[in-house]
Formats: C-alpha cells, structure tokens, sequence
C-alpha cells in the first residue's frame, strides 16, 4: 500500500488561483468544463479544488499543490491506488511492445481465458473502453437473441450507459427521438410484483431486463432469484451490470456473492485500476451471436479501434493478481468498516446522527446529508463537501481503495469530527450563514 503522509488542512492562504484559471480556459474549450459529468464544477463546491496534478495512493495534488485524501478513487475506477506501481510497470512493459496491430495481440487469449475463470458464469467475453459499450452491446445481444425491442432498467440505479436507450427515460433526454425513449420501460428493486406487472403489460415485448445486483439496498427475499425466474418465464434475458459490483463486493463478482447466474454480465471501473478497460461476458449461445461461428443474422456486436489494447489489457491483468495476492476486497471491508464506525461516533458525539447517514456496503460507502427538517439536502451536502476539502479530504463518497491506510482513515475520522461542529451550528443557526457559493446540483436535471 502507498501512504504519502499527512494531507494538509487548507488555510486561508493556501488558494486555488491555478485551478481557477484552469477553469475559466477549460469552460470555453470543453462543454461543461470536464469529459466527466460527475466530475463537473456542479458536482462540487465553489470553494474546492478544481484540478488535479498528480496522485499517489489515495493521495492528490491540484493544480495549486494543495494535498488532499481522496475517496472515490476517480469514480470508483481506482481500486488500488493512483499510480500503483505493479499496475503501471506491467502497462508500461506491455506499451514498449506495442499497444495496437493489424491482427488481435496474444495478450487478448490470454486474458480472456484468465478473465472467465474468474467469472465462472460465462462462457466468452468481449472487451471494450467504457461501461456504455458493454451494457449498450449486451441490450443489442438481447434484442437480436428475443427478436424483442423493448429493454426494462431498474429505476432505482442511477446510471446504465451514456446511450439513448438509457439516457432517453432521464431528465436529461434532450435530444433523443420520443420514439427511443419509448423503447425502454422500468421496474423497481425488490418490487417483485411490480416487474409481473410490467411483463403483464409488455407480454412478448421485453428483450431484455438489466440491473445491479445491489446498491446501497440490498436485495430482499430472493428478489434476483425470482427476477430471474420471471425473465426465463417471460422469454427475456437477465443482464446484470456489475460495473460497481465486480470487484468490490468479490473477486467473483456480485454473481457469486448473492447466488444468480445472469445470461450476460457487465464489468468496468475498479477492473484496471484507472486504465480503460470493460467486459461483456456471457452465455456462448447469446455472445457467439457477435462472432462468426453461426448461420444466424450477424450482429454487430463489438468492435472497438481501442477496445483491446494491448497496455490496458494488461493493467487489468496485473490488477487482477493483485486482487487474488493481496486479499485487497477484504482490505476494502476492513477500511470502510473503520471509516463507517468512526463517523458515526462523531454523529453521535455531536448530536447529528439522525441529519447524517453513511450507507451501503463497507467495500462500497456513500452518504446522505439531511436539513433541519430531516429532508435530504444538497445545500448541506455542499457544506459538508466544503468544509471537508477545507481540511484536506476530498469525498463525494466514502468509497475506499486498497492504499487507503488506518492513518488515513483516521485523519479523514478526526476531519468528519471538525466538519461535525460545524454541521450541527448550520442546522441550528441557518445554513446561509455557513455556506460558500452555490449548492452542488444532480447530475441528471432537465436544466442548468
């Protein structure tokens, strides 16, 4: 594990000039001022950093040299730590022998058959950049496999693909013909009545029927079980997206841990810790539809300029072996066990645990900050965001990585404790009197 020392409690003095300067250039040049919604200006504080230089462990730099604890990890891509040192040599040695050919590299065999033996419930994978290529992929599988158009999502994920038949069906669906938008139809988690009701009223029409395996709630009464068996009934595939899951909740995937065989799988994030990389896996009677081994309509299923490439690929190997060498999910439960139950001596200590949750799995934690009248709040999200940036902690979650040390947590500990007092003088005293700038937005919204 990577510790770089103690992160810097922000002073006065210590400013953001280069970020803000950075920021005003990056908003003329780029939409929104970064590739990443989520890591967008709306997503964070006035009083932030805005860029960031360099990272090691679960430490960075912005661009000012202000240092800072980071959880998160770059939206839960960097299950090891930034620039883990196993992962960047055995990319490194990778791009020296070259990173694109004409023809597959070897390294594609070798890790697909390393990749399917950890998932032992598929049979064949395809790899790609982005999470939106596999689920957008696997829902084009399902559609060809059924010979039905309609796609049902669980309503109560927040994020599927960066593509129409998903963004269609959110507030942010300007742009998208009616028409897509009308294809994908939703259920809700644990509602097992309410999916028999769905297929009741799209009997024959539902290819496909995609969700996480858990987020923050988890399942109740064998609700993937019987989701599955209603999918087999119905004639509809069960595609689970296991983006966040895959490698936090087990090595194995979610799959393992909860007990259900999907027909195909989705994979990405923490798989190479940063590097680009994401998997479709799944049944060889529905995957091979992408190949050239059938007599059946070719799909088009994919095909990436950059979907193999050869340094990526082997990041994600080596990240892989760490996770098998280094016991690195249990390492995830331990840490996120410890930051949960210090924050919430700090709740109790100051008298703000009902204004202020912590919730989801150890390997997986996020937060919910309320008002005064015990509403969720995204003012005192901001405030909580502020004043924690303040001291030295970056954390739009409480999400943890292998090199986040006892040290770490406890100084993150010791912040929550300053950031605590402060939070319980705003539900008290009113929240403008603490609040710097404009409050944090959802990212799907209808407008700016």
């Amino acid at each position: 594990m990577t510790n770089s020392g103690q992160a810097r409690s922000l002073e006065p003095s210590l400013g953001f000039e280069e970020s803000r300067r950075l920021q005003s250039v990056s908003h003329s040049v780029i939409p929104g001022g970064s590739h990443t919604y989520a890591k967008g200006d709306d997503q964070y504080p006035e009083e932030s950093p805005v860029f960031i230089a360099r990272g090691s462990g679960c430490h960075v730099w912005d661009a000012d040299g202000n240092e800072f604890i980071e959880y998160g990890m770059g939206l839960r891509t960097v299950t090891l730590g930034h620039a883990f040192e196993p992962v960047v040599s055995a990319a490194h040695r990778q791009m020296l022998a070259g990173t694109n050919f004409s023809r597959p590299a070897v390294i594609e065999v070798e890790f697909a058959e390393e990749f399917l033996s950890i998932i032992p419930n598929s049979a064949m994978v395809k790899f790609a950049k982005n999470g939106s290529d596999v689920t957008t992929a696997a829902v084009k599988l399902a559609r060809a496999y059924t010979g039905r158009d309609l796609v049902a999502v669980c309503a109560d994920h927040p994020f599927f693909s960066v593509d129409d038949w998903f963004i269609g069906r959110t507030e942010t669906s300007a742009g998208i013909p009616k028409a897509v938008q009308d294809m994908t139809v939703s259920f809700r988690f644990n509602s097992i009545n309410g999916l028999e009701e769905l297929f009741s009223r799209y009997p024959n029409r539902i290819a496909c029927l995609i969700m996480e395996a858990a987020t923050a709630e988890e399942p109740q009464d064998n609700f993937l079980q019987k989701a599955k068996r209603l999918c087999e009934e119905n004639g509809c595939l069960f595609i689970l997206d296991e983006m966040i899951t895959g490698f936090r909740w087990h090595l194995n995937g979610a799959q393992s841990v909860y007990g259900i065989v999907p027909d195909l799988c989705t994979f990405g994030k923490g798989m190479g810790n940063g590097f680009a990389i994401a998997a479709l896996a799944g049944r060889r009677e529905i995957m091979q539809l992408g190949g050239l081994n059938h007599s059946q309509p070719r799909v088009f299923l994919l095909s990436t300029t950059h979907g193999a490439e050869t340094h990526a690929l082997a990041a994600a190997r080596a990240t892989l072996q760490i996770y098998r060498e280094r016991n690195v999910v249990e390492h995830l439960y331990q840490q996120g066990d410890r930051l949960r139950a210090g924050i919430a001596a700090c709740g109790a200590r100051h008298g703000i645990s009902q204004f202020f949750d912590v919730i989801g799995l150890s390997c997986n934690l996020i937060y919910a900050t309320r008002d005064e009248n015990g509403q969720p709040s995204q003012q005192f999200r901001t405030l909580f965001l502020q004043e924690l940036c303040r001291r030295g902690i970056i954390a739009p979650s409480f999400v943890v990585s292998f090199s986040h040390s006892d040290e770490d947590i406890d100084q993150t500990i010791d912040a929550v404790d300053q950031v605590f007092r402060i939070y319980k003088r705003a539900l008290e005293d009113g929240i403008e009197k603490y609040l710097s700038g404009r409050p944090v937005k959802p990212v799907n919204r209808r407008y700016n």
